[in-house]
């Protein structure tokens, strides 16, 4: 049921004019573990405002919380995920997180510093046959609508590594994308949080447009 109920909410979830009567809304996930999986709350209502400015999109910029093992998870295409420790998944909510990517949706997972070693964990709990595969900078998620050359940009220096974009795959779809090394969802705040530049904080906002439009458009 759920599955019927995911692919009648995507079948409707094009790119959508400002004018339309009927707006979508991101959504943050909710892990158990320990991890702040609350972390940056004013991340996804700037994403939201950002891609309703330069994408045409009509997402609200209020964001809804929804946990990993709820149904309510077949209610939103775009779920986004961040934190800096423990990520713990029992079997049930990974089963419906899987379903959930199966079905047609989509979770980006942003390390805020600290997450690495958690998420690998519980992502190949819902994904057993699987290891996250590094995106080449001449994937089209760096290429739309704005061009990253380089790949992912670098919000803050952390371990001082470069930063990557990792994907899981089904039956050829991206269905989870990682950034790791990045923090885009630091760049996404509020200014005065991270009190980062203009300049940064806007290629982390175009990124951010980037995944998005990916996400409705493959």
């Amino acid at each position: 049921m759920r599955w019927i109920v995911l692919i009648c909410l995507l079948a409707s979830f094009a790119f959508k004019p400002a004018t339309d009567s009927r707006p979508l809304k991101m959504a943050l996930l909710k892990y158990n573990g320990g991890g702040d999986w609350y972390a940056n709350p004013t991340s996804l209502p700037n994403l939201a405002k950002f891609c309703n400015q330069q994408l045409n999109t009509n997402f609200e910029e209020d964001f809804a919380t929804v946990e990993v093992g709820s149904a309510d998870l077949f209610n939103y295409a775009f779920v986004h995920m961040t934190g800096h420790g423990n990520v713990v998944f029992s079997d049930a909510e990974a089963e419906n997180l899987r379903m959930y990517l199966e079905a047609g949706g989509f979770l980006h997972i942003d390390d805020n510093y600290g997450m690495d070693p958690y998420v690998r964990l519980a992502m190949k709990k819902v994904f057993p046959d699987q290891e996250f595969v590094e995106l080449p900078f001449e994937h089209q998620i760096y290429q739309q609508p704005f061009t990253f050359k380089s790949g992912l940009p670098k919000v803050h220096k952390h371990d001082d590594k470069p930063a990557q974009g990792f994907g899981l795959f089904h039956e050829g779809r991206l269905v989870v994308f990682y950034s790791y090394e990045s923090d885009l969802g630091d760049g996404w705040e509020d200014q005065e949080v991270h009190n980062d530049s203009q300049e940064v904080r806007v290629k982390a906002l175009q990124m951010g447009a980037n995944i998005v439009q990916y996400n409705f458009q493959q």
